[in-house]
């Protein structure tokens, strides 16, 4: 739906750093960027992303890819729905063409609710603005509770009116499907065949992911009826689970994330009274205990975790709530006990920003003292309560991680209780060995419910009649081009065969559009040849083509590329050879100019001349550089790119097999050599390889023939075979390889 103009724009807009930085705290780390993998529970940070390939990984759990791919794994979006968040992240016009019957039918449920919420968020800010209901009731709430319209605009409420199915019937007429209101929980089915709203008669609160798509909404009664629930939620969807998400985190994440720190409180109107009053790195349960994911969500951004609840007997209960859970994942946690009479709401509005400043610097308490100091409040006197007091806070400093911060608190443990620290050490030690306990078996309970699932897909994938690589012909020897023709094409994934076309497959993606070497054509011309074009003229030579159905699709996509490259490059060293000028007068700042002042002038000007040559060798290298960068990720930010999903995920797969890479650095005596050095022998190589692959899968299928042959057959089958390890013996001749034939 968007124009191929408008996507290379968004595409060459979008910059990898930028994009996961959203949602991942990173840390430079030489040319790359690290942080926690947004993907997985990651406690040291193994997500790295490559500004110079515009590609982001994780070496622990695999997940990776280029930006647009990025948003979509992050997101759970669709190609379009990525490509539409970059453009507006990055303020770029799309201009869409209205859906077709059949366009709206192929769009996925999830698209599709995504979609309606989005409306009914719309729908629901028009009610609180534009109505005379919405701005008696709903606004005037909100204006009382000290809202300004900035801040009603920047989390958008909204106001749902009190009639029975005024949301239904305005959505149906909208043309969304009766089925897909119930589904997202925005209406319920009545017993006359229609639908009655959720949320009547309720301010609103939408509920966003981290990309600011609104997933679910919070509606809260005005009437004093004790018989009707104060707060009403979305139920749990496809698209929304309320045990992965935190309200408040889309406004806050960026704030968090440069402050290092975020403070958790309880409801909605909290965070939005602390953001107002200029606290922004703040986020809420939304009335939820903590969970893992939410835990998981918060890591991404800080280790930093300061809780902020009412000082009354509840709120406090409510904060040792979850706190375990943070302790195991290495957070380090704070609390900030409010007087009983206040909540973070009223606390704000009552005070100056200098004055919660104020509050928080004097009474910010480190948890496990605070911890200490509760559950020791009513035990002093009854030995049994604080035997079991002083045993649930070294369970707690149990749980954390860090060996160090154990033993600093073992000694305040000392202080506190009173105690010896060696035998509350020995006590941490002996928690801290059943929790590693409980959690190996946790683990080990996960991975074999895994491979059980693993096992049972691979089970109905796995073709009953795939080949199996040879026990004694399986390493990277090298096939006559007249044999190739006859290697089945099963496309399985457990052959020597595949395991080379991938190889292949992987160069032509990271590496298809730099210059290899030149081709003398019959007419005598001679033009430089990619790796691309190399490997393509060898199969075409050979009659090779791919087995497995995806490398073949992917190479013939490829292909599509060269002569846009060819366009594309012109443009570059049209730019490059002002970027030489520029690196020109860089490196002369660059050199060191004391010297010069002590030379004659004759002399000074000899220095002077090798000084313009040292500067234009250093520029020229700096521009080759840019040269091959240009190239190398030509066609990998393409493919990696693509509306197309298993290219698109089988080239972020190989395109990110390298990183992290160190940058290449050029002195002028020494060269960091990199794998795109090499292509010269390396691609040759390769394909040797496969084609001698092709040939072992060939040899060992003809050995059992032989071996379940007649004796009438046999003399032929072994003239056959006699054939192909001849081939061998010539392929072989080109790498090295010895091979020995049985007689």
């Amino acid at each position: 739906m968007i124009d191929e103009q408008t996507v290379q724009q968004i595409l060459n807009a979008a910059d990898i750093v930028d994009v996961v930085s959203d949602f991942v705290a990173l840390k430079r780390r030489g040319a790359n960027w690290v942080g926690l993998c947004p993907f997985h529970n990651d406690r040291r940070p193994s997500f790295w992303v490559s500004p110079s390939k515009g590609l982001c990984k994780c070496f622990s759990c695999g997940e990776g890819g280029s930006p647009v791919h990025f948003i979509m794994k992050h997101e759970q979006l669709s190609f379009p729905e990525a490509l539409r968040y970059l453009a507006r992240k990055y303020h770029i016009e799309i201009h869409e063409k209205e859906l077709t019957d059949d366009e709206k039918q192929a769009q996925s449920k999830r698209e599709a609710m995504l979609m309606l919420n989005e409306w009914a968020c719309d729908y629901f800010e028009k009610q609180l603005h534009d109505t005379q209901a919405g701005q008696d009731i709903g606004l005037s709430y909100f204006k009382e509770r000290g809202f300004n319209d900035v801040t009603i605009k920047e989390f958008r409420l909204g106001y749902s009116s009190e009639g029975y199915d005024d949301f239904y019937k305005a959505a149906v007429a909208q043309g969304f499907n009766p089925q897909l209101l119930f589904d997202v929980g925005l209406c319920m089915p009545d017993d006359r065949g229609g639908g009655r709203d959720r949320f009547r008669g309720r301010v609103m609160f939408p509920i966003m992911n981290t990309a600011g798509k609104v997933i679910a909404f919070g509606g809260r009664t005005l009437r004093k009826d004790k018989n009707i629930a104060k707060y009403v939620n979305s139920p749990e969807s496809s698209i929304y689970s309320k045990r992965d998400v935190i309200y408040g985190l889309y406004q806050a994440k960026r704030e968090i994330s440069k402050q290092d720190k975020c403070f958790i409180v309880e409801g909605y109107a909290d965070v939005i009274s602390m953001h107002q009053a200029g606290f922004k790195n703040v986020i809420a349960s939304s009335g939820t205990a903590l969970t893992e994911g939410h835990i998981h969500l918060i890591s991404r951004y800080t280790k930093n975790v300061t809780e902020m609840f009412d000082g009354d007997e509840a709120g406090i209960k409510a904060a040792l709530r979850g706190v375990d859970m943070l302790l195991k994942e290495g957070l380090n946690i704070k609390v900030l006990p409010l007087p009983p009479e206040d909540d973070p709401d009223t606390f704000v509005r009552a005070h100056s920003h200098t004055e919660v400043e104020e509050y928080i610097k004097q009474n910010e308490a480190d948890f496990i003292n605070f911890k200490s100091s509760v559950v020791l409040k009513d035990a002093q006197n009854d030995p049994i309560k604080r035997t079991a007091a002083i045993t649930d806070v070294v369970k707690s400093i149990a749980i954390i991680p860090d060996e160090i911060a154990q033993m600093v608190y073992a000694k305040e443990c000392s202080n506190l209780f009173g105690m010896d620290e060696q035998t509350i050490l020995r006590q941490i030690k002996h928690y801290r060995n059943k929790y590693i306990e409980q959690w190996r078996k946790e683990r080990q309970q996960q991975q074999a419910r895994e491979q059980r699932l693993a096992g049972n897909v691979q089970a109905e994938e796995m073709p009953i009649d795939a080949p199996h690589p040879a026990d004694e012909l399986t390493d990277n020897t090298t096939i006559a081009p007249q044999q190739v023709q006859d290697v089945p094409r099963t496309g399985s994934r457990s052959n020597n065969v595949n395991v080379q076309e991938r190889e292949v497959i992987r160069l032509i993606v990271n590496y298809g559009m730099c210059y290899l070497t030149d081709t003398r054509y019959e007419d005598g011309t001679v033009k430089p040849t990619s790796v691309l074009e190399y490997i393509s003229n060898e199969l075409m030579l050979d009659n090779m083509s791919f087995s497995d159905p995806l490398y073949r699709h992917t190479f013939e996509l490829a292909k599509q590329y060269i002569d846009g490259y060819y366009r594309d490059l012109e443009s570059f060293k049209a730019q490059l050879e002002e970027r030489i000028r520029e690196y020109f007068d860089e490196e002369m700042k660059e050199l060191d100019n004391n010297e010069l002042d002590a030379l004659d002038s004759t002399a000074l000007i000899l220095a002077q001349e090798q000084k313009e040559k040292t500067a234009t060798s250093r520029a020229n290298v700096r521009a080759n550089n840019d040269l091959m960068e240009f190239s190398s990720g030509y066609l990998m930010k393409a493919l990696c790119s693509l509306d197309d999903d298993p290219v698109r995920q089988l080239a972020c797969e190989l395109a990110t097999d390298n990183l992290p890479q160190l940058s290449k650095i050029h002195t002028q005596f020494a060269v960091i050599v990199e794998e795109r050095d090499k292509l010269i022998h390396l691609v040759p190589q390769r394909l040797f390889n496969w084609k001698n692959a092709i040939l072992v899968l060939r040899i060992n299928e003809l050995k059992s023939k032989i071996a379940h042959s007649s004796p009438e057959e046999q003399p032929q089958l072994m003239e056959q075979l006699q054939t192909l390890y001849a081939t061998r013996h010539t392929l072989a001749a080109f790498i090295g390889d010895r091979v020995v034939n049985p007689k």
